[in-house]
């Protein structure tokens, strides 16, 4: 089981960020303490959304979608 997961800075609303984990509870907290270079200096991060996925590979292929020119759209339209 796998999630793909929108986060959007607490301090800076426009930075958002799109990831995939297994365990959300530990990926956000890795997020605020700072241990993603890619998230570190926006901190702290609130959980948007969460989409749950059974297959890996569907949540493999979502996660890259969103990361699409036509997939930040969609979030912004949809899940932000």
């Amino acid at each position: 089981m796998r999630y793909v997961y929108l986060l959007q800075s607490v301090n800076h609303p426009r930075a958002r960020y799109i990831g995939l984990t297994s365990d959300l509870d530990a990926r956000l907290v890795a997020h605020n303490g700072g241990e993603s270079p890619h998230t570190s200096k926006c901190r702290p991060w609130e959980l948007c959304a969460a989409i749950k996925f059974e297959d890996d590979q569907e949540a493999v292929a979502f996660e890259a979608y969103l990361k699409t020119g036509s997939g930040w759209a969609f979030a912004k339209r949809h899940l932000w």
